[in-house]
């Protein structure tokens, strides 16, 4: 499974620099974070970064959140990411599956899935939403919750639809 450092190497740079766009432009504190975050890194102050063009900073941003060191803040800006920008796609998942929810949000998921349901339900996303933004949905849905469905990891290994880098 690919963590959530992974997920932003391995998506398309567009991809990567749309999330740091979307957190600039509609979630300051999450933006704010992830910069500082970044900047600690680097051991550099986070206003020297803020001094960059924003295209260099972001370049550079992603490049850093791509460590494995920045785990944790590169998963709190793509679960921000989805759970805000995208969250249309994550009830549309949720109800193909049949999961009670509260607006994309689970309060426990079931520690199984039927494989016919988690089939449909990723066809739906996939019919429904850009691929690659499915894509990062199920990998982090997969890597950041406790129950872990052995059915969904092989989809994401198997589905060429699924696939990341490429």
């Amino acid at each position: 499974m690919l963590t959530s450092h992974e997920l932003l190497g391995f998506m398309s740079p567009s991809l990567a620099l749309e999330i740091l766009l979307y957190a600039y432009e509609s979630d300051k504190p999450l933006y704010r974070a992830t910069l500082a975050g970044v900047a600690e890194a680097r051991t550099v102050r986070a206003v020297f970064l803020e001094r960059q063009p924003r295209v260099e900073r972001h370049a550079l941003m992603v490049a850093t959140l791509s460590r494995p060191a920045l785990e944790m803040i590169t998963a709190g800006l793509l679960r921000a990411w989805l759970l805000k920008k995208h969250n249309a796609m994550l009830v549309a998942f949720l109800d193909a599956l049949g999961i009670p929810h509260k607006e994309g949000v689970v309060e426990d998921l079931p520690a199984t899935m039927d494989e016919t349901k988690l089939r449909a339900g990723v066809d739906v996303l996939l019919e429904k939403f850009p691929r690659e933004v499915v894509a990062v949905y199920l990998h982090a849905f997969s890597d950041m919750n406790e129950v872990e469905w052995p059915n969904l990891k092989t989809i994401l290994e198997a589905d060429k639809r699924l696939q990341l880098g490429g």
